[in-house]
């Protein structure tokens, strides 16, 4: 089931906050693994493309290729307590092998991924990607790079709305 709306929800212009010489741009630390590179390589390029829209310059990314889609919460991990990132975000496309379920996989991938977020209070964001069906067809690749082109920006965009959020609340939070 997909959990995002079919129209996208942005947050109003007031609670965009742009970087300014007190705030500077976020740092994002994007994760993604090597297993179907042609087709993750469009969402993370989406993803950095996204953030370059939003004013977050390219140097303030930080990108980790990592085998698969199992090493990257371990990277997340490492990353969001190194103090050198404000958000990750996690890119996979985890297919049907034929040797075990890659439901597994995949949400062992996120359960490890929240994990990550609530034990270290850094965001993290999920680009996994688990299709019922994948098979190694034009029409099926044509398919998941769009819908990875559009996942990676999707993604992109809640995790800056996200640390907006975040930052409008922290003066009333303690």
């Amino acid at each position: 089931m997909n959990q995002t709306p079919a129209t996208t929800p942005t947050v109003p212009p007031a609670h965009r906050l742009p970087p300014t010489p007190m705030r500077p741009p976020p740092r994002v630390a994007i994760v993604s693994a090597c297993w179907h590179r042609d087709i993750v390589a469009r969402g993370t390029a989406a993803m950095r493309a996204a953030l370059a829209r939003r004013g977050v310059p390219d140097d303030q990314v930080h990108h980790v290729e990592v085998p698969g889609a199992f090493e990257i919460p371990l990277h997340a991990k490492r990353l969001a307590r190194s103090g050198e990132v404000d958000a990750v975000i996690a890119c996979a496309f985890v297919v049907n092998g034929g040797i075990y379920r890659h439901e597994f996989v995949a949400g062992a991938v996120v359960d490890g991924l929240m994990r990550v977020q609530l034990d270290s209070g850094v965001p993290v964001f999920s680009a996994v990607l688990t299709p019922r069906d994948f098979h190694e067809h034009e029409e099926h690749r044509r398919f998941f790079v769009e819908h990875f082109v559009a996942k990676g920006t999707e993604a992109a965009n809640a995790c800056l709305d996200t640390l907006e959020s975040l930052a409008a609340l922290a003066p009333a939070v303690v």
